[in-house]
């Protein structure tokens, strides 16, 4: 008798972790649903899944519609079966100062990054928790614990994402349900993100170093849809920040104002032609892959240009150290301040009473 392969769901499904991810989950044994817009970039992940041996379906959605998210969902089933993972992967952002984002990209960014989730963990819940099993993995950042300039719309969304999945969690825990909910937070991704995601800057965007290649994370969200992990941070590098950050809160917001600026912007002038996947899928004529410019420094760790980077990241940290000293001073001193005047205000109401100098003075 032939095993049943089990069905994964992949939003994000057509470019970058998300095209990763469909394709390792397809080498393990599953039958995959990609969820996305871009036709082109359907087409070629299903090609790649189907390479493997596995069926695919190609659903386009919006996952920020909640309706298309659901429609999805009840055609996996009907086409491919029961879903037993569902991969909440789709994203995207908008490059530029708060003060530089119109309110509509704002809302946009957040409604497919943070909505898309919540959309996508409502259609799998409601399937999964009437079998008791199943499992939601959903795609979070080092940028869910730290948040740094020039991505306020994405670091909000990441932050709600984190919440939402803590707050989800508990229920199905409170419930005693045995469907499983994961998260797995990124590190800097080489992905076609860079390519298309909105911005106003005049620089074309990179990730912060250290860079990954989408396959690396792909095998942590496999493992984590395998293994039940609760949630676990990609990178070791990120691990730290993310530990300094809950330590120092103050040391962490110095440090990304410092260095998380220009380390997010390559000398390449932004084209005048870049295209935008913010409202239309960049990949709906065109496929772009998994992998998007950066393979010559999507090394991690290890690669040679984020090692060259670390005697100025040390310089800049030192820097963050000393901001975060002077301001903590500054408050403590202001506290100070604040704290005496109130003494010296309660020791005047406390004589002070009505009418007591008039009598006094009788």
């Amino acid at each position: 008798m032939v095993e049943q392969r089990k069905i994964a769901v992949i939003t994000g499904g057509s470019a970058g972790v998300g095209r990763a991810t469909a394709r390792l989950f397809a080498e393990h044994g599953f039958d995959v649903a990609l969820l996305a817009r871009g036709r082109a970039g359907l087409e070629a992940a299903a090609k790649e899944v189907e390479a493997t041996g596995a069926r695919c379906l190609k659903v386009p959605t919006d996952v920020a519609n909640f309706d298309e998210v659901d429609r999805a969902a009840t055609r996996v089933e009907e086409e491919l079966g029961p879903i037993d993972v569902w991969v909440n992967d789709a994203m995207t952002t908008v490059f530029s100062p708060l003060q530089d984002v119109t309110p509509a990209d704002f809302e946009r960014a957040v409604q497919v990054t943070f909505l898309g989730q919540v959309w996508g963990t409502k259609v799998a819940l409601a399937r999964m928790r009437p079998r008791d099993q199943g499992t939601v993995v959903n795609v979070g950042s080092a940028l869910s614990f730290v948040g740094i300039p020039l991505q306020s719309a994405y670091c909000a969304s990441k932050f709600a994402c984190r919440g939402f999945f803590e707050a989800a969690r508990a229920e199905l825990l409170h419930d005693g349900s045995n469907v499983r909910m994961c998260m797995v937070h990124l590190p800097a991704v080489n992905t076609p993100q860079f390519d298309w995601c909105e911005t106003t800057m005049d620089h074309h965007p990179q990730p912060v170093p250290p860079i990954y290649q989408p396959e690396i994370p792909a095998r942590f969200i496999l493992d984590a849809a395998l293994d039940g992990q609760r949630s676990q941070i990609v990178g070791s590098w990120n691990k730290m920040l993310v530990l300094v950050d809950s330590l120092f809160p103050t040391i962490g917001n110095q440090y990304a104002a410092l260095g998380a600026w220009d380390s997010q912007l390559t000398d390449q002038p932004v084209a005048k032609d870049r295209p935008s996947n913010l409202r239309q899928p960049v990949d709906a004529k065109k496929d772009h892959g998994a992998h998007g410019i950066f393979d010559n420094k999507a090394g991690g760790v290890l690669d040679p240009s984020f090692l060259w980077s670390l005697p100025k990241t040390g310089v800049t940290f030192a820097k963050a150290c000393g901001r975060a000293y002077r301001e903590t001073k500054t408050v403590r001193a202001s506290k100070i301040a604040r704290l005496r005047a109130n003494t010296t205000l309660s020791s005047k109401k406390r004589y002070d009473f009505p009418g007591i100098t008039s009598r006094l003075g009788h």
